[in-house]
């Protein structure tokens, strides 16, 4: 009865966590320029947004070009709900696709993909050009062409408010070295999972950038460049989102069975927590008090990270008691004699334990 409980108020929660969830939204639509004119440029551009989103869920730069696509690339039509075009310069198509038709194509391709659930990530962004130095703040015209490549890369971008106080610690040299102390401490306001330090830098007619990403504490860096500033940073975006998705793009054929037991659940936390492992295809086997015990099917460092985006702390795996055995009567027991009293058999429990 608990167990149907759980299930039914689960669905209620579902529409009060919906501001609350960390998801990247517009996921299915994707804006492409139109290089040209007349119905051939921007059918040529419909397919560049095909490539897109496929590079976009699945974090693979040859995925759209798995051989099982090849029908999908000549006519994605078959995926998208709708095209609009935007006005320019320079237009552009809004391409629309539908995500159950789009998921079903990619995993019967064989295709490993990356939910919508995806680290909030909070970017330090310096410009340094002829007319000075800039910290791009949340209002400023310059957050734009930052938002807009985020967006296009499928990552969930916040901006900090570029103050007084955060200008002087988000300066050249912060951003370039590798003490991400100030910047966390300055980040803290924000609740970001990521932190993502650019300087970039206008030379010769065009922008390039270093860039450096701590996620705990691991971290990633590498330079782009582009022809101006939002090239570069659709660079920069691309190259972060390539460096995350491993983390959690569920891979074909390095998944197994597994069992996860959540801790501390209540309403507002089943729905969150079916939202976190909805890619994993989560199967509730108990309810126990606020303990829920769920089958799924993934790797689990990648299942560790998902869940660690939602906050749960993972607690040491201890031993639980397994299905009650009763022993056979022994080879000297009389007929009817009662058998032995029944033996608890302990076995480990296998599987990734966590608590809110």
């Amino acid at each position: 009865m608990r167990l149907l409980n759980y299930l039914a108020a689960g669905c209620l929660a579902l529409a009060s966590l919906a501001a609350q969830a960390e998801t990247v939204s517009g996921l299915y639509q994707v804006r492409e320029p139109v290089e040209g004119q007349g119905a051939e440029a921007r059918t040529a551009a419909t397919g560049k947004a095909f490539e897109t989103l496929v590079l976009r869920l699945t974090g693979d730069p040859k995925a759209a070009q798995n051989p099982a696509l090849a029908e999908l690339r000549k006519d994605p039509q078959q995926i998208i709900n709708q095209v609009g075009t935007e006005a320019g310069p320079p237009e552009s198509v809004q391409v629309e696709f539908d995500p159950g038709s789009t998921e079903r194509a990619l995993r019967k391709a064989g295709l490993a993909l990356w939910g919508s659930n995806r680290p909030s990530i909070l970017g330090w962004w310096l410009n340094d050009s002829a007319e000075g130095s800039n910290l791009v703040g949340d209002g400023q015209a310059g957050a734009q062409p930052l938002r807009r490549a985020a967006q296009h890369r499928g990552l969930p971008l916040r901006l900090p408010l570029a103050d007084l106080q955060e200008q002087l610690v988000a300066n050249a040299k912060q951003l370039e070295g590798s003490d991400p102390a100030p910047l966390r401490a300055a980040a803290e306001r924000y609740g970001a999972d990521a932190l993502l330090a650019v300087h970039a830098q206008e030379a010769d007619g065009k922008w390039q950038g270093k860039w450096q990403l701590w996620l705990g504490e691991q971290r990633e860096q590498g330079s782009a460049e582009g022809a101006d500033q939002a090239a570069l940073a659709d660079a920069v975006m691309l190259a972060v989102s390539s460096r995350l998705a491993p983390r959690y793009v569920i891979k074909a054929g390095a998944s197994s069975q597994l069992q996860v037991q959540v801790q501390g659940m209540n309403l507002q936390r089943y729905a969150e927590l079916n939202r976190v492992l909805e890619p994993y295809g989560p199967r509730l086997q108990l309810a126990e008090g606020g303990t829920l015990t769920y089958a799924v099917t993934g790797n689990r460092e990648q299942l560790r990270a998902q869940l660690g985006l939602a906050k749960l702390q993972e607690v040491p795996v201890e031993q639980v008691p397994a299905t009650p055995v009763t022993p056979a009567p022994g080879p000297g027991a009389a007929p009817g004699q009662p058998a032995a009293p029944a033996a608890v058999a302990v076995k480990p429990f296998d599987g990734l334990r966590f608590r809110w």
